[in-house]
């Protein structure tokens, strides 16, 4: 064998991923709990983790009443359900939570300061093998691989709520991602379930770009009074095809997330189309953050 073969072999080699991965998750909040459920049931081994014990709790608990959930609507059996809740555990201590980790996707709040945090002490403890991935929807990649000792492993795995629905995950790749990292990202993605798509680190991505740009907009023709939310929503559900109008989808995904993204859009790119409108300020302020707290641009019951 020449050298070429053994160095290409050996390329091959690194990109394969366990029969059975090890993620860690890092927050159990609404898209670490979607996360969670899907890894479960693709026989993934998962570690949730949060820092407060209260919030993990939630997060273990919203996962199994995920699986019990799927029995009731006979999409998986009651065996599958119990399978796949054995396969996770919960944690308040991330060196233990990453220490056989070979896929770690950290999904908290969207501030730097906060990811950068954790990726530091991830790096720390993690094997030299993990991919270190963030779900993040608009911070920039190359910014929180910063803090690591080996950039080239991290990668924007951006997924979507619900995540057991949607069949996207946006692979991002920082300045130094490796195309290993990207190999077994998306193979990563595939035994999740979903397609990826692969995008450069620019400010938004691709999705958070398009979609934040479409929601916005809504957003003001409700204020304007041009329409309700619903016949908002409906022009494009039914004038377009898209299975769900840009406000409810802005309910589902949260308003403070669709905030914080705007935010970060108008700041870096310096345009007046990312200017978050009035509406969506007050009702941040008032609470209602959508499907999460019961009420945003519409009224949701309770979670069950």
């Amino acid at each position: 064998m020449t050298v070429h073969d053994q160095q290409k072999a050996s390329n091959t080699a690194s990109t394969e991923i366990p029969d059975t991965p090890h993620l860690t998750i890092l927050g159990a909040g609404t898209m670490g709990q979607g996360i969670a459920y899907v890894a479960v049931l693709a026989g993934f081994e998962v570690t949730l983790l949060d820092a407060s014990a209260d919030a993990v709790g939630r997060g273990v608990a919203r996962v199994d009443q995920l699986l019990i959930n799927g029995v009731s609507r006979g999409k998986i059996t009651t065996e599958q359900q119990m399978i796949a809740a054995s396969r996770l555990t919960s944690s308040t201590t991330l060196d233990r939570a990453v220490a056989e980790a070979d896929l770690v996707v950290e999904a908290v709040p969207e501030q730097l300061p906060l990811k950068q945090q954790l990726f530091t002490q991830l790096d720390a403890h993690a094997p030299s093998h993990t991919v270190f991935a963030t779900n993040t929807s608009s911070l920039s990649i190359s910014a929180i691989a910063s803090v690591v000792r080996s950039p080239e492993r991290v990668i924007g795995m951006h997924f979507f709520n619900p995540v057991h629905v949607m069949k996207l995950v946006e692979l991002v790749r920082g300045e130094q991602t490796s195309d290993d990292t990207v190999a077994r990202a998306r193979r990563y993605g595939e035994r999740l379930g979903k397609t990826a798509i692969v995008v450069r680190d620019t400010p938004g991505f691709a999705t958070s770009r398009l979609g934040i740009v479409l929601g916005l907009e809504a957003m003001r023709m409700l204020e304007q009074g041009v329409a309700s939310a619903e016949d908002i929503d409906r022009a494009m559900e039914l004038g377009y095809n898209h299975p769900i109008g840009p406000l409810k989808l802005t309910d589902v995904v949260g308003l403070d997330v669709r905030l914080a993204v705007a935010d970060h859009l108008h700041a870096t790119l310096h345009d007046a189309t990312y200017v978050a409108p009035a509406i969506l300020r007050r009702l941040v302020a008032e609470g209602k953050l959508g499907q999460k707290s019961g009420e945003g641009f519409y009224r949701w019951p309770a979670r069950t």
